[in-house]
């Protein structure tokens, strides 16, 4: 009988110290934020994505292999992630692959650390800012469009998000050698008011094909490219352009002005994007809600605020 009593109470004993050891740990473990941080949210969150895909860039430099071909990019504090369009389970260091190479991530802290910096991120250059993920910052390479990328939605949502877009392609560090151009009605001064209103890499012009005739001859669109995920059949072709090469070009439209001919968007080069007002027949379509969240089509990614919410 005295067996089975101290058997009884070595047993509550350790039931109580394992609920003791997992209350600790739960208190021990902070919880994920529901909101960002000021450091994701603010211009500062740009210098370390500018830092990480320099570092990309110079990693695979350095070791003769070819650029990944990503479509976006998620920051929080904790990690900067790339995602990619095509698995690549072999990360170059310090990167590390996950989910089954689709997604490459790194701490902030490895940027700080020697290594290959690397070239501008020409290839990354229309990467831009398109809201926020809960805690997380969400950027999308404009250029992995095949077609337009159309923004619909009420009027001041989607002009504050195209404002936001062409403000940092302009103005941030990721897209320091981006070339924008405002085609028709939205060259008239109203689309952006600030300092990247003033730099040279602003262009305008009066209709889209005198936008393209104004950059360099374009190859059309990419071809389709063979290493592709199934979920992602609208990203097809390739943004592993050359390091070094000729500027990426952002043209900015509303869809009111937008040709409708066939071989319209012939013009549009291979590295290039179309970011179109309202409503296009092809490519990405997204859709701007009056909450301020955005929904991105065909990508899947969520965005609870888009970037025209976060100034």
């Amino acid at each position: 009988m005295i067996w089975y009593v101290l058997a009884v109470v070595l047993g509550l004993a350790l039931i109580g110290a394992v609920a003791a050891l997992i209350i600790t740990e739960r208190r021990a473990r902070p919880p994920k934020p529901v909101a960002a941080s000021a450091a994701v949210v603010n211009r500062e969150a740009l210098d370390v994505v500018n830092a990480g895909l320099r570092r990309l860039t110079g990693e695979c430099l350095r070791s003769g292999r070819s650029l990944p071909d990503l479509y976006a990019v998620v920051y929080s504090e904790e990690r900067l992630a790339v995602l990619l369009a095509g698995a690549e389970e072999a990360a170059p260091a310090p990167w590390t692959a996950e989910a089954d190479g689709e997604r490459w991530t790194i701490s902030p802290d490895d940027l700080h650390r020697p290594g290959p910096e690397g070239e501008p991120a020409l290839p990354y250059t229309l990467t831009v800012t398109v809201g926020l993920d809960g805690p997380d910052r969400v950027l999308i390479d404009l250029s992995r469009a095949v077609g337009p990328v159309s923004v619909t939605g009420p009027d001041e949502e989607v002009r504050g998000l195209v404002r936001a877009i062409v403000a940092e392609a302009l103005a941030g560090p990721v897209g320091a050698l981006a070339e924008v151009t405002l085609v028709g009605s939205l060259g008239d001064g109203r689309l952006l008011s600030g300092d990247e209103a003033r730099t040279s890499r602003l262009h305008h012009a009066a209709t889209l094909e005198e936008a393209f005739s104004g950059a360099s001859a374009g190859t059309g669109a990419p071809e389709p490219g063979s290493d592709v995920t199934q979920i992602f059949r609208l990203i097809e072709g390739s943004s592993r352009i050359a390091v070094q090469g000729e500027a990426p070009h952002l043209f900015v439209v509303d869809a009111s002005q937008l040709p409708r001919r066939e071989g319209a968007l012939a013009g549009l080069r291979r590295g290039d994007a179309l970011l179109v007002l309202g409503e296009a027949p092809t490519g990405w379509r997204w859709r701007a809600g009056a909450d301020g969240s955005l929904d991105t089509g065909p990508l899947g990614l969520e965005i609870t605020r888009h970037a025209g919410r976060l100034a």
